[in-house]
């Protein structure tokens, strides 16, 4: 059925019923956090991006994008910062798994057989599996055993010559990508106006030690809160991102739901 928009809360219930009746409509569920993305972006990052990959992606498959998930897991030191940071506002995992489940249980309800859950924040990726794994333990309890979930990352889809292009100086590797180059890259593409580049930090990427402690070692992170430079970042590369992980997505929902 073609939508006349990619957002399933901007229908109103009929349209929506008719759209997903039968099981052959995908839901999309956006999944971020509320995260500070040092001194140039703003709090809600994660969440901006992946519901964007979501909409260019339910346009292409004939998709719905259900209301992201705005408050993630709590931020890991090595991967974003750490929860200790003005502005990050998160979850305890159990809360994380318990909205998760009851989100996927609903839409399993109305009729939904295919969902995606779209990440944008990375230390979700653990409490999403489990949200799944009970989701699907209480639907087959009552019968419903033909439900088909995929989850993903869209940094995921970012392959080697895209990364080649992106990072020409050489790639500081995906644990330190906070709030550097993909991601100031792809707000700049998408929400310029929420990116102030003249007040990003500059700095080599974050060292840390092989081994975590808590509570955290502020100073194990750097002062500004991102884990590399954004300051090769550009409107340009947002665009190759853009269309290398739209294209990756669709393709992998293609082979996974027809």
């Amino acid at each position: 059925m073609k939508h006349t928009t990619a957002f399933a809360s901007e229908l109103t219930w009929p349209d929506y019923a008719a759209a997903v009746k039968g099981g052959q409509t995908p839901i999309l569920i956006p999944i971020g956090s509320m995260e500070q993305h040092g001194h140039h972006m703003p709090l809600h990052v994660d969440v901006l991006l992946p519901t964007e990959f979501a909409r260019r992606v339910a346009l292409e498959i004939g998709a719905l994008v259900a209301p992201p998930f705005t408050y993630g897991y709590k931020s890991h030191q090595k991967s974003g910062g750490g929860n200790h940071l003005p502005g990050t506002t998160s979850l305890d995992g159990a809360t994380l798994v318990a909205a998760l489940k009851d989100v996927i249980k609903e839409f399993a309800r109305h009729g939904v057989r295919r969902i995606c859950l779209v990440n944008g924040h990375f230390e979700n990726s653990w409490f999403i599996v489990e949200g799944i794994d009970l989701a699907l333990r209480e639907l087959r309890w009552d019968g419903i055993t033909d439900m088909k979930i995929v989850v993903l990352s869209y940094w995921d889809f970012v392959h080697k010559e895209a990364i080649a292009r992106l990072y020409p100086g050489g790639f500081p590797g995906w644990d330190v990508e906070h709030g550097g180059v993909l991601e100031t890259s792809l707000m700049l593409a998408l929400h310029p106006e929420h990116v102030h580049l003249d007040r990003a930090v500059d700095h080599a990427p974050a060292t840390f030690p092989p081994y975590d402690v808590y509570p955290v070692k502020p100073e194990w992170t750097p002062p500004s809160g991102t884990l590399s430079s954004p300051k090769d970042a550009s409107v340009e590369k947002g665009h190759i991102l853009l269309e290398v992980c739209t294209a990756g997505i669709v393709g992998a929902l293609r082979a996974e739901f027809g």
